[in-house]
């Protein structure tokens, strides 16, 4: 039996509607959106005593449930197909005497103006507005204009609709224009994902007398989760938000179905400001063994431990989910100036929302863990924020790491899984040393010029930093400063490098570069290409001492970026020693002008890996700057 129309044009045929509901015969057809979903969001504006006109009424079951339930019983019924009217009429009878079916078209309706509090439509709208023809639009002009015409000042307009982009959007942009208020609600699934993916929504577009000039439009939505309305400020981000609703409809589906190839993220969103609140990641490992209690478990991550490499990595979390033997872990990722009442309070908030990211398989009834490390959410205290306008917004903020210690970090937030700048909020090290001078690209938090000079009381550091805001950043809130044998230099790395080339070749015993790369499309972040290609590696060699070292902070995720800037390097300093940072996805490469006179790289390493060993204490957390100078030592420069 052949049910589908022939084109797109057919919906709004009365032809079509007879023939449809003749071969389907009594059987209701329910577009999408039961009753019993349907129902908080109908009782909360129709009341008892409302006239209610239903158009595009079809052989749904709404209308007559509405009535049963006792919601509204003047209830007026119409379309544009006899069959379906007739039908209609006869299954109702006298078992409804206040409820009545009209035969009628609903772009050219017999009832006088401000006839209805209510007018409702479940599906109408979608099956007219198919396209954006401009016959089309002219007909759905028509039928709005016929709604608001037959409904009264404080009248509702309900449309039970799944919210495609061009059908929100011209209903939003009508009836604001009008003066309306227009709210949309998402219905509460009924939770059985197979039988239909998409969520169901309904606008409410409010009726208000037009008032002449520029009436600011109020335009809201209502997630499932809850009651109270959201302002959103334009047409595009309602439909913006409607449509994220949809997509994590449809992924959850996916998660439901069958376990994700690749690691899945998203955002959940605080309520009342809208800004993203919880960063999930769902991580499924196939190679576990299933068994009865291993199917899903969350692991919140402690705030301020996100950047580690266990935690912000995508090889870090498959880690992890192997480690801890479940087959789907979600870890949890807390945003800062967010405000969160302990572990306890997270998982309430959580435990609704995460069921929804539940594997294929998960027995009914069963029990989800939440995991941390500690027992507890962490510490984390935001003590600046700013924005520059060469380093854009960034973040000042104290974090508790392992056992007691604290930790300052400068983070910029375009790349906010990436640490800047690190340092313990501990007192200074002893400073033993011998004369050295230290040449230093990028100052970020000035932990490492800092290091260098504290710990090393005959050292000289000079420092370039582009960006004036970070001076100011590092002297307020990590404790930099400038003195004698410590200055810095507002300048570009490139061309401070190329200037010193040209007047003063050869006075550096170390040149350190850890410079973040703005660019996050070039799969390197630290530092930016620029500072790896040879003809500016040949400056940094023109200015380095012949016994000197110069030392990169390495971050690349591209392996053949990453080998090809390492045999660059190799084609200007021939030792090239690479260390890696534990835990993290910094590469430290010690790069020196020739082998001859100078240890061979197995003895570097090996003395580099002992004094790691013996600095090596409880409670302590390494960083690039901590293994920049720890290794400068190693090497026997300092």
């Amino acid at each position: 039996m052949e049910l589908l129309p022939r084109s797109p044009g057919d919906f709004g045929s009365a032809r079509y509607w007879d023939r449809f509901f003749r071969q389907r015969g009594q059987r209701p057809f329910e577009w999408y959106g039961a009753f019993p979903e349907l129902c908080p969001v109908l009782h909360k504006y129709v009341r008892p005593r409302d006239k209610v006109l239903v158009v595009g009424c079809g052989n749904s079951e709404l209308s007559e449930q509405m009535y049963d339930t006792g919601m509204c019983e003047d209830i007026v019924n119409i379309d544009v197909s006899d069959a379906v009217i007739r039908q209609m009429q006869e299954r109702s009878g006298s078992r409804r005497p206040k409820m009545s079916y009209m035969l009628m078209d609903m772009l050219q309706m017999d009832f006088p103006d401000a006839q209805f509090q209510v007018v409702l439509d479940k599906g109408t709208l979608d099956a007219i507005l198919t396209d954006e023809e401009e016959a089309t639009l002219a007909k759905v002009d028509k039928m709005f204009a016929e709604i608001s015409r037959v409904l009264q000042v404080g009248g509702r307009y309900l449309c039970v609709s799944l919210a495609q982009a061009h059908v929100l959007k011209k209903a939003v942009e009508y009836f604001s224009q009008e003066g309306w208020v227009v709210r949309v609600h998402q219905v509460a699934s009924s939770g059985d994902k197979q039988q239909f993916v998409l969520p169901v929504f309904v606008y409410v577009m409010t009726k208000f007398r037009k008032i002449p000039g520029s009436a600011p439009q109020i335009l809201e939505i209502c997630p499932e989760e809850q009651d109270k309305p959201m302002r959103v400020e334009s047409a595009e981000r309602l439909v913006a938000a409607v449509k994220d609703r949809q997509h994590y409809a449809l992924l959850c589906s996916q998660l439901s179905k069958t376990p994700c190839g690749e690691q899945v993220s998203l955002d959940l969103c605080d309520k009342e400001s809208g800004k993203p609140r919880y960063t999930l990641h769902v991580v499924d490992s196939p190679s576990v063994k299933p068994s009865r209690d291993n199917h899903f478990a969350i692991f919140i991550i402690p705030q301020g431990r996100e950047t580690e490499w266990l935690f912000g990595m995508e090889e870090g979390r498959r880690q992890l989910a192997a480690s801890a033997g479940f087959r789907r872990l979600v870890t949890v990722a807390l945003h800062r100036e967010q405000h969160y009442e302990g572990m306890a309070g997270i998982q309430a908030e959580l435990s609704g929302k995460v069921m929804e990211l539940a594997p294929p398989g998960l027995p009914a009834r069963q029990q989800v863990p939440f995991l941390s490390v500690g027992g507890d959410i962490g510490v984390r205290t935001v003590q600046h924020r700013d924005t520059s306008p060469l380093s854009g917004e960034y973040v000042v903020e104290d974090v508790k790491g392992d056992g007691s210690c604290y930790f300052r970090r400068l983070i910029f937030l375009h790349n906010r899984n990436v640490v800047q700048s690190e340092a313990r909020l501990l007192a200074p090290m002893p400073p033993p040393g011998s004369p050295l001078a230290v040449l230093v690209v990028g100052l970020g938090g000035g932990s490492l010029p800092l290091f260098i000079h504290d710990y090393f009381s005959q050292a000289h550091v000079a420092v370039v930093e582009i960006d004036p805001s970070m001076l100011e950043v590092s002297t307020r809130w990590f404790g930099f400063f400038q003195g004698d044998r410590m200055r810095v230099h507002i300048a570009d790395g490139l061309d401070y490098v190329a200037k010193l080339a040209a007047e003063a070749p050869a006075q550096y015993d170390a040149i350190m570069f850890d410079v973040d790369s703005k660019d996050l499309t070039v799969g390197m972040s630290c530092p930016p290409p620029a500072f790896v290609e040879k003809p500016f590696l040949q400056k940094v060699k023109t200015i380095l001492k012949p016994e000197g070292v110069f030392v990169l902070n390495l971050v690349c995720r591209d392996a053949r970026l990453k080998e090809s800037v390492l045999a660059t390097l190799r084609e200007v300093f021939p030792l090239l020693y690479a260390r890696r940072i534990e835990g993290e996805v910094n590469e430290i490469l010690f790069c020196q002008l020739s082998p001859e006179g100078q240890r061979d790289p197995a003895e570097l390493g090996a003395r580099a890996q002992a004094l790691e060993g013996a600095l090596r204490q409880p409670g302590r957390r390494w960083d690039s700057s901590y293994v920049l100078a720890d290794m400068l030592q190693a090497v026997k420069i300092l």
